[in-house]
């Protein structure tokens, strides 16, 4: 404030229209550029001053200090509430609002120059770097190599958790899980599907848990999820638009893990292969005959498809719950003499690095590994900063459409 009244401009205008200085405040909206100030009239003088006040306002910008422009002056210019603002400027991923109003957003606040207080920052930094936060892992060492998926969405967890001041600590696999350790946490990030109470059970009541790929919803802890019902929708759809209406299948068993081992896993059916059986049901076209289990592995999935091909009727296409199984699937396919995608089109699930580069290259399913880590983190910061609601955040998918699925097919059935 100050700074503004040491100005000759507003020197002249209190004289000229002898107001003090209460009547000129840096709380308002007119700017220009040359003294990086900012200035607005008390409002029972603007009818009467406006033209003489806008053209002093023309030489001044933006005060840059204490009384910057601030979240609640942003929502007005916007006609928004504050709560929006604040949610849209902090890259809230779980608000739903339209890219008009978020880029409407944005441009006001630089209009405005708006910049978050650096007092607020250094407390929120200091707090989140204060914080004991958490990994569990249901993969070992030996099953990130074979199947890295869950190795890529654990890098950009951590990845995303730093750029938001938050240091994930050590590493837990649940071969070995320090329950003590557990209990003495903030915040735990959870990937795979450990059984959700034995998760309630082994950290304090304060933990803040987000889940990550656990299937079974849950009415305490938030949870990123894939969304695996349009994802087998779209896949029918690109494999029918080619003719093919009889479709194999193979996936493989959905286990729910007790943590450490404590009990044998539960076993359910896969998402995926339950969504398989509902849409090739509507369409009336599920022959459970073709379809397959395998074990998530290159091996087993071999196996799979060799079971397929034994058959006297051979699905023209097969879709197949994961790219390592693909591969196997693959082999096997090759080993018969059987064409893809002429005789068998192929789609894997994950769109691993390595299929872009097998022979044909392998259609698949890309599950947007940084989206799912970035929006696991960002729902673990806002629960340490105090958000109560759970959240539930379903990432789409996109199909990868490569020469394993394309074309026309002629088959050839098994003798």
């Amino acid at each position: 404030m100050n700074s503004i009244r040491g100005l000759p401009e507003y020197q002249d205008f209190s004289k000229t229209y002898n107001i003090g200085a209460n009547a000129i405040s840096v709380r308002g909206g007119f700017f220009n550029a040359r003294f990086n100030t900012k200035k607005i009239l008390d409002s029972a003088f603007v009818g009467v001053l406006q033209s003489h006040y806008r053209s002093l306002v023309n030489k001044l910008t933006k005060y840059r200090g204490d009384d910057m422009a601030t979240i609640k002056d942003i929502a007005d210019r916007a006609k928004v509430s504050t709560a929006t603002v604040s949610r849209v400027i902090n890259n809230d991923l779980t608000l739903a609002v339209s890219d008009e109003t978020r880029n409407r957003i944005f441009m006001i606040a630089k209009e405005m120059q708006y910049k978050p207080s650096r007092l607020k920052r250094m407390k929120i930094e200091k707090e989140m770097l204060s914080k004991k936060v958490g990994f569990l892992t249901i993969s070992s060492e030996e099953g990130e190599k074979d199947d890295p998926t869950f190795a890529y969405i654990r890098t950009w967890v951590e990845s995303h958790c730093e750029q938001l001041g938050i240091k994930v600590g050590k590493l837990i696999r649940n071969t070995s899980v320090d329950q003590d350790a557990l209990k003495n946490l903030d915040g735990l990030i959870v990937l795979g599907t450990i059984a959700v109470e034995d998760i309630e059970a082994g950290v304090s009541e304060h933990t803040k848990v987000v889940f990550i790929n656990n299937t079974i919803e849950n009415k305490k802890y938030d949870l990123v999820s894939i969304g695996f019902k349009h994802t087998v929708e779209a896949v029918i759809d690109h494999l029918t638009s080619y003719g093919h209406s009889v479709i194999g299948f193979i996936g493989g068993p959905h286990h729910f893990e007790r943590l450490n081992h404590s009990e044998p896993p539960k076993v359910i059916e896969d998402p995926l292969t339950l969504y398989f059986e509902e849409i090739m049901t509507e369409l009336k076209l599920f022959e459970p005959q073709f379809v397959k289990k395998a074990y998530w592995d290159p091996a087993t999935g071999y196996e799979a498809m060799k079971e397929l091909l034994a058959n006297p009727i051979r699905p023209t296409a097969c879709f197949i719950a994961n790219d390592p199984m693909a591969i196997g699937a693959l082999k096997a396919l090759q080993e018969e003499g059987v064409h893809v995608p002429a005789e068998m089109a192929l789609i894997g699930f994950d769109n691993i690095e390595i299929t872009a580069y097998m022979n044909p290259p392998l259609s698949t399913v890309n599950i947007f590994q940084e989206q799912i880590g970035k929006t696991a983190a960002q729902l673990l910061f806002e629960r340490l900063n105090g958000r109560k609601a759970r959240i539930h955040s379903i990432i789409g998918t996109e199909l990868v459409i490569r020469e394993s699925s394309k074309g026309s097919f002629w088959p050839i059935q098994s003798e």
